[in-house]
């Protein structure tokens, strides 16, 4: 019997009605477009770290298990190195800092597939993955047709792009990214970083000491994956960044091209009076170590997680007037 939370971050979500693995482009195919033949809705779980699935789902599961790089030697500008959907990102990156390819070693550490990570337009600590993407292979499941979409067709916005906009469209096959050639980081935009790296802000360090830095500082917080450590049960960060006319009077925010302000989540859930570790009951808490993260203490359920989430967004509506949007796609 195959149960769901054996493949999420969280340890939760219920036992499918079928569990396909495809390890393939031709497998991902094969399996959408029977299922959309046939009318069933089907389920695709990459690396189950942004996702909350009920203890009651009971539907068919795709589960996207290609892997593989592949760099083009005759690119001539930068690295041109095409990704199954299924790989691992950490694993990209420490690929990434070992062949001498810059671009993404702040996303060390950063749970999940590479085929996600367009979807979310994942980032952290400065980067994002659409400075460096090129193209999305992806299976139109209108069309029946293989499409590649270039970065500008990808809409990227902050932990969004059209990929995200249309979840049914598209399954994503593989992501073509182009690295700068060098072993020195973009400048360090981080406080946080630079502090860690005793470098000031704006200076450029090895990547491999970019994604030392980045893993213990992602660490110290809960957000490695590690099974004996419960605060790393999560789906990492749980609500955006919110965007406000006005920030809070003390929030950490950031001034965006629109005159609007990026406004720090963890800062407004803290100030509203949750405290790491607050929890319902003791099966789902805050992490002891960050904010921003909701974990499962060994024996959540999602009405568990959710509970939590709703309740503390309630609380930062209460006191702020500001209502902080999921991060993780909530799958019933």
């Amino acid at each position: 019997m195959t149960r769901l939370a054996d493949f999420t971050s969280l340890h939760i979500g219920g036992v499918p009605r079928s569990f396909t693995v495809a390890r393939t482009e031709a497998e991902i195919i094969e399996a959408v477009r029977a299922a959309d033949t046939d009318g069933r809705e089907i389920f695709i779980l990459g690396g189950g770290t942004n996702v909350i699935i009920s203890d009651d789902f009971a539907g068919d599961v795709l589960y996207v298990a290609s892997t593989g790089i592949d760099n083009d030697p005759s690119a001539c500008a930068g690295a041109w190195v095409t990704v199954q959907a299924g790989h691992s990102l950490d694993d990209l990156v420490d690929t990434a800092v070992t062949r001498g390819w810059s671009g993404i070693e702040g996303l060390s550490g950063v749970p999940g597939t590479v085929g996600a990570t367009p979807l979310q337009n994942v980032g952290a600590y400065g980067q994002q993955v659409s400075d460096t993407i090129a193209q999305v292979r992806a299976w139109n499941r209108e069309t029946n047709t293989v499409d590649t979409l270039f970065a500008n067709d990808c809409a990227f916005g902050y932990r969004d792009s059209i990929l995200k906009r249309h979840p049914n469209r598209w399954v994503v096959l593989s992501v073509v990214f182009q690295f700068p050639l060098g072993t020195l980081s973009a400048p360090i935009q981080f406080d946080e970083l630079s502090a860690k790296l005793g470098v000031s802000k704006g200076a450029r360090v090895p990547t491999s000491d970019v994604r030392s830095a980045v893993l213990a500082l992602r660490s110290s917080k809960g957000m490695v994956i590690d099974e004996r450590d419960h605060d790393s049960w999560s789906v990492g960060s749980f609500f955006l960044n919110p965007r406000v006319a006005t920030a809070p009077i003390g929030a950490p925010a950031w001034e965006l091209p629109d005159g609007q302000f990026k406004v720090s989540a963890a800062w407004l859930i803290e100030n509203a009076g949750f405290n790491k570790g607050f929890g319902l009951n003791d099966r789902a808490t805050l992490s002891t170590k960050h904010t921003l993260a909701l974990t499962n203490r060994g024996t959540a359920t999602s009405a568990d997680i959710l509970e939590l989430a709703h309740h503390i967004r309630a609380g930062v509506l209460s006191t702020y007037g500001i209502e902080l949007e999921f991060e993780p796609r909530v799958v019933s």
